[in-house]
């Protein structure tokens, strides 16, 4: 085996959100081996970018279904505008109520969706976080950047990330609340339509590809701050968090930091999610707001419902945020570990 391999086999990467090899793409491979199915399986999920991509999968899916409830909610508060009052209770008020009306589903409602938008989303969103970090801002491998850098770079995967995931968040935005008791929607049909049927139908009686990405322009001015934020807050935190003489905190501790970014980054782009939301409403029967542009919702959302119009949903937002990006940071460090570890228990394999 080639001197440089035990550095590679042994290397943590550097930061959260690293998925570089620490060896250099060019370096000597070693002599053939003959592996089993499982070995060579091994071997592919152990590779720091595939390593990242699952762990990134699993963290976005475990951290949007614990906050389900929480994410619904959120949603129904922020489609409600002057006038509607259908779901204008407490947090608690307000998930009683759907649980009675809906029970178990209606908590998971557009959940499923979620999930399956959310693997793509995180796999591209580190991905592209490490392109960005290695293409344009470092000068040599593992150069530690400067704050401002990393929120650059993280703004840069938030925008790419959403741009390949957008039209399964606006059907999930549909799903969501298409069975709540809005007096608007009428009668709730028999069987709700599902991710596909939303989709198509949208596709078919709404605009073609356009109806898909409706809403898209908020997105992106929420999100490239709002990933931002949350990879600049998290790397700073856990760096503080990390004692003399550890190389990871502790699960605990990473929790702390996970929750702390989120909370910062959701507060300060909140505005930008309710924006996106009314868009992707906008052309649906009997809950479309009929705005102009961005800048012509802003103005009607402030005129008639005050500023207050575009916080609405925060409380249950914040409630969320922090079980959701501590269980998503958390998760994403540990099934990664897992995987890159994989690849150190070959070593005897290898020798």
């Amino acid at each position: 085996m080639s001197a440089t391999q035990p550095d590679m086999l042994k290397a943590q990467p550097p930061s959260p959100g690293d998925d570089r090899p620490t060896e250099p793409s060019g370096a000597p491979t070693p002599p053939s081996v003959t592996f089993n199915s499982t070995e060579q399986l091994r071997g592919f999920v152990s590779q720091p970018v595939v390593a990242a991509f699952c762990a990134g999968g699993v963290a976005g899916a475990v951290s949007r279904t614990v906050v389900s409830p929480l994410e619904r909610l959120k949603i129904l508060f922020q489609v409600q505008s002057a006038g509607r009052d259908a779901y204008k209770l407490s947090v608690g008020k307000a998930l009683a109520k759907m649980w009675r009306e809906e029970g178990w589903r209606g908590f998971m409602r557009g959940n499923g969706t979620n999930c399956i938008r959310i693997v793509p989303y995180s796999a591209v969103q580190f991905g592209s976080y490490n392109f960005y970090k290695r293409n344009f801002f470092e000068r040599h491998p593992g150069d530690s950047l400067h704050p401002l850098a990393r929120l650059t770079c993280g703004g840069m995967a938030g925008i790419t990330s959403v741009t390949f995931t957008y039209p399964l968040d606006i059907v999930r935005t549909r799903l969501s609340i298409q069975s709540a008791s809005f007096a608007e929607l009428g009668d709730k049909p028999r069987k709700l339509p599902g991710m596909w049927e939303t989709m198509i139908r949208m596709y078919r009686t709404e605009g073609g590809i356009t109806a898909l990405y409706r809403g898209i322009v908020p997105t992106v001015a929420g999100v490239a701050p709002y990933v931002g934020l949350n990879f600049m807050t998290y790397e700073f935190v856990r760096q503080y968090l990390t004692l003399d003489g550890e190389q990871n905190p502790s699960a605990a501790r990473k929790l702390v930091a996970g929750a702390v970014s989120g909370a910062v980054a959701q507060t300060c782009t909140y505005p930008f999610d309710v924006l996106r939301r009314r868009f992707q409403i906008n052309t649906m029967s009997g809950m479309g707001y009929q705005y102009k542009g961005l800048t012509d919702a802003v103005r009607v959302i402030v005129a008639q419902e005050g500023i207050k119009g575009l916080y609405k949903g925060i409380v249950p937002n914040l409630l969320k945020v922090a079980p959701s990006m501590a269980s998503s940071w958390l998760s994403f460090e540990l099934c990664r570990d897992f995987l890159v570890g994989l690849k150190r228990e070959e070593v005897p394999l290898l020798q």
